[in-house]
């Protein structure tokens, strides 16, 4: 039986469901049931449909999928095509994205799904959500306060110093903020393709210039080493105080996702 946390009104649970690493957050438990289903459901389709698509999993550019391609699948190539990325790139977005849409089709307020680091979330209630920038001094110093006319909302990251993924840029974090989780995620590994360089603040200005570029996203911001840089129009940035290893605990007490991380 899962560990289930519950505090001010929320339910709080992990889970494992094949390569997806989950933390659900909603007021009922019927929509945390129905993120799992999602996930789980929707995760077996695209495994099926990827072994026999191997160049879907494969590029490292973007793939074009047919119309009889699964729901995520599509979803994750439209938003890498617009990125310029492999579709994989934007499988753990896309993911959390429909697990957020069926929490709410099951009549969730507060629906929100970490994949791994990326962030899906449409809520009423405020939500806190840090970043984890891997050795960056600002490392969990650093965060987003979410208001409900923030969401629908996608946030993910990726990482050069954090992230076994292949990455090709140096950020400690690149944020990206949209609409959409899927788009989101695809966007992230762009920008953090894009920032590279010995010298921190021009290697951070190229990924927000290769930001600038994207269209469809709200805005990004980036971490490496003590330099932050930020384009576009983002959510309230809040400073995070407290021990990093407390920060995972942090939901419990004011709804916080922190720290996030993604691929």
């Amino acid at each position: 039986m899962l560990p289930i946390h519950y505090a001010r009104g929320l339910y709080r649970v992990r889970m494992v469901i094949g390569y997806s690493n989950l933390l659900v957050i909603s007021e009922k438990l019927e929509a945390v049931r129905a993120a799992f289903n999602a996930i789980s459901y929707h995760g077996e389709v695209l495994e099926r449909y990827v072994q026999h698509n191997p160049l879907f999993k494969l590029s490292l550019t973007p793939v074009r999928v047919g119309w009889n391609a699964p729901y995520v699948a599509r979803l994750a190539a439209e938003a890498a095509e617009i990125a310029g990325v492999g579709p994989m790139a934007a499988v753990p977005g896309a993911l959390a994205e429909v697990a957020a849409v069926s929490m709410v089709k099951s009549g969730a307020k507060v629906a929100v799904v970490e994949d791994g680091g990326e962030i899906a979330a449409i809520s009423i209630r405020p939500i806190n959500v840090g970043v984890y920038a891997g050795s960056s001094p600002l490392s969990g110093r650093l965060g987003f306060k979410l208001e409900a006319a923030d969401t629908p909302i996608g946030i993910a990251t990726s990482s050069a110093t954090v992230s076994k993924a292949i990455n090709f840029g140096v950020a400690d974090a690149a944020v990206a903020i949209a609409d959409s989780a899927a788009l989101a995620d695809a966007a992230a590994k762009a920008i953090c393709n894009a920032v590279i360089g010995d010298e921190a603040e021009e290697a951070v200005q190229r990924g927000l210039e290769a930001a600038d570029e994207i269209n469809c996203i709200r805005g990004a911001l980036i971490v490496k080493g003590r330099y932050v840089g930020v384009k576009g129009k983002l959510p309230k940035l809040v400073a995070i105080s407290g021990p990093l290893n407390e920060l995972f605990k942090s939901v419990l007490m004011d709804t916080s996702l922190s720290p996030f991380y993604g691929v």
